[in-house]
């Protein structure tokens, strides 16, 4: 099966080579969305057959079926996150040729004349907010973000500003290509959140990145009804991460975050991860959402309520759990987040007496997990704290 792929500006009239132009001749079933079909309509020969790309895509590939060969238009350089990548993950055994134009945020940096070779890729087409939260806690200076209907130039300007990314301005690009409607405008934060964009659009963020300390001052963190003690000291805080070896998991489980402070060190520390804060008191909702603002954690996932009456089902099985608060019940806790953990994944907890460690030991044991290692920490006039350690066995 074979796949031409022909990238398109979005202007009235496709300037298109010679020789791709003879291949649109020479072939009778095409694809594309809605909008490269009103561009290409006059290209088409005739007796053509379009095949739409839209969702539920499984549909489109039964309509490719039985095709020998197949002409796919798509916006700017289709494997810049585009179709051809999904044609090559689904059907790897076909012969694909492309025939790129400029993608979108090439366009836009050329109108600007902003050199672009060090610029951060992030897609937000479809997708979640997580890989622009991560260019941004990772301090990216320069991002560039292909858009949606959801994610706009005006909510990525909006997200931003909550947590406190005001260094950065932003350029956005509208309908690029278009001699008509193509607009290009260089913005504050504050203006753009306000804006109205024209799609297609397409947005380059540059400026500076918050500075970001090596573990954060106890002091900054708004605590449990005013009670400073109630929060995992900064360098407990940073010796059960580093326990917990989050740079080789995907997903954390912060099991009674309190005011959260370990789960936003672990998005600040490790922004590739998925993590899920639980916490049983409901004032933990505010907590977290003021001091994960405060210092630009965004994209931790709280769960509010009994942690061991919440629905689990849907949440990816944790490589990396950190036990912080258990209301009396550590062993129904441990046997529970046991029996959801991956294979060769890390439970964490830190323990003040040694009837908590004896008691974690022997939650542990009955939950077939590893024997508990440990490290005894004190800091300052504070009762030293056991960073206690198990793993789940293959």
């Amino acid at each position: 099966m074979r796949f031409t792929f022909i990238g398109l500006a979005d202007e009235q009239t496709p300037r298109l080579a010679e020789e791709v132009l003879a291949e649109i001749a020479a072939v009778r079933i095409f694809s594309g969305g809605r909008r490269h079909r009103e561009l290409v309509a006059a290209l088409l020969p005739e007796g053509a057959l379009w095949i739409d790309i839209a969702t539920p895509l499984d549909d489109v590939f039964r309509q490719y079926e039985g095709h020998d060969h197949i002409v796919v238009f798509a916006s700017g350089d289709p494997l810049f996150f585009g179709f051809a990548a999904t044609v090559q993950r689904r059907l790897p055994a076909a012969e694909l040729t492309i025939h790129p134009a400029m993608n979108s945020l090439q366009t836009l940096a050329h109108r600007v004349v902003m050199p672009y070779h060090d610029m951060r890729i992030v897609s937000l087409t479809g997708r979640p907010w997580g890989e622009l939260d991560r260019a941004l806690i990772e301090g990216a200076p320069k991002i560039g973000i292909l858009t949606d209907r959801t994610h706009t130039p005006a909510a990525i300007a909006r997200r931003m500003s909550e947590f406190g990314y005001t260094g950065y301005a932003m350029i956005a690009g509208e309908r690029l290509g278009n001699r008509d409607g193509e607009r290009v405008s260089q913005l504050t934060l504050s203006a753009a959140a306000l804006g109205n964009f024209a799609a297609p659009n397409c947005v380059i963020v540059h400026g500076e990145p918050r500075p970001r300390p090596f573990g954060i001052p106890d002091a900054e963190f708004e605590p449990l009804d005013g009670r400073p003690a109630m929060i995992t000291k900064m360098p407990v805080r940073l010796a059960a991460l580093s326990m917990l070896g989050l740079g080789q998991a995907r997903t954390f489980w912060d099991v009674g975050f309190c005011t959260g402070s370990v789960s936003i060190e672990a998005r600040l520390r490790f922004p590739h991860l998925g993590i899920h804060a639980f916490e049983v008191r409901p004032e933990g909702a505010r907590l977290m959402e003021v001091n994960s603002r405060r210092h630009a954690a965004q994209g931790i996932e709280t769960h509010i309520g009994d942690f061991l009456a919440c629905d689990l089902c849907a949440l990816p099985r944790p490589d990396a759990v950190f036990i912080g608060g258990h209301s009396g019940r550590l062993e129904e806790i441990v046997a529970r987040v046991a029996s959801l953990l991956a294979e060769g994944g890390r439970i964490v907890f830190n323990s003040v007496t040694d009837e908590s460690r004896s008691r974690f030991e022997a939650a542990c044991a009955a939950a077939g997990l590893s024997a508990v290692t440990g490290m005894r920490i004190a800091v300052d006039e504070h009762n030293p704290i056991e960073i206690c350690k198990t793993c789940k066995l293959p």
